[in-house]
């Protein structure tokens, strides 16, 4: 098996420089903020921190490709890091401190890439969590400082902790009945959003989450996080990994039923 130690350690020291960078202007009373074509916002922040991020992977790793969310790709090979430099840019522009950095390395293997280091830095939450490919999931400040974390146990949905982002993203793609019905039949419902619903499951406080609709960017850091912690992460569709362009996590119990409930409207837009 491929030692990720080393990565592993240089995605830390990304993060600490993103952290430095992105905190420097949370809250900032003349924080620059655009509208790109999508209609998301982006910010200054969010650019600095992914042109830094940028400049030291093209020092410290020249022959991997890089993905990321406000440049799109340079680079070809078997190895590419993904990065999300603000997960929650409209918290983050809001002065709500739910917001992280997401970096990923992804490696190409029979199954096409797939993520095998994952960072996720929220330093407003004082939070980090982090993984790579068998060596297990973990939370602290950094690499050399973390608790190993697990899913929970949770085998019943009405027993369950169901997280997601928001009502609209299921309504406008016609799967909002099916998604009410999941929620009815959970004992608990929470909107946390972005990355943070991911890290509860990997920590066992949330036992499943899903989205309608995510960049690889969004998904490809939480994915290792909640697989390594012994978790479940796929599409909707049941396609393992970040590629389907939604997500369902779980404890991996539960993952069937999730997969069942809001796997069917996907496929069929009910």
């Amino acid at each position: 098996m491929a030692d990720y130690h080393d990565d592993l350690r240089l995605a830390h020291a990304l993060a600490d420089a993103a952290d430095a960078a992105t905190m420097a202007r949370f809250r900032a009373l003349g924080l620059k903020v655009e509208t790109k074509p999508d209609m998301t916002p982006v910010s200054e922040a969010d650019r600095a921190a992914e042109e830094l991020i940028r400049a030291e992977l093209q020092k410290e790793r020249p022959g991997d490709a890089i993905l990321g969310e406000e440049y799109g790709v340079e680079g070809t090979g078997p190895r590419r890091w993904v990065i999300d430099p603000i997960d929650g840019t409209k918290n983050y522009v809001r002065g709500v401190p739910v917001w992280a950095t997401l970096i990923a390395l992804m490696e190409e293997g029979e199954d096409g890439f797939q993520p095998v280091v994952g960072v996720v830095s929220a330093p407003a939450l004082g939070r980090r969590w982090w993984a790579a490919k068998g060596l297990g999931a973990f939370t602290g400040t950094g690499q050399d400082a973390g608790t190993r974390i697990g899913v929970s146990g949770v085998a019943s949905l009405a027993d369950a902790s169901f997280a997601y982002s928001s009502l609209s993203g299921w309504e406008e793609r016609g799967r909002l009945d099916a998604f009410l019905d999941l929620t009815r039949a959970c004992w608990r419902t929470r909107a946390y959003g972005d990355f943070w619903p991911y890290m509860m499951v990997a920590e066992g406080s949330v036992d499943l989450c899903a989205e309608p609709e995510l960049s690889l960017w969004d998904m490809a850091a939480v994915a290792i996080v909640v697989q390594e912690a012994g978790g479940s992460y796929t599409g909707l569709d049941g396609r393992p990994g970040p590629h389907s362009g939604n997500a369902a996590a779980s404890n991996g119990l539960l993952h069937e039923e999730l997969l069942g409930r809001l796997g069917h409207a996907a496929t069929t837009g009910a």
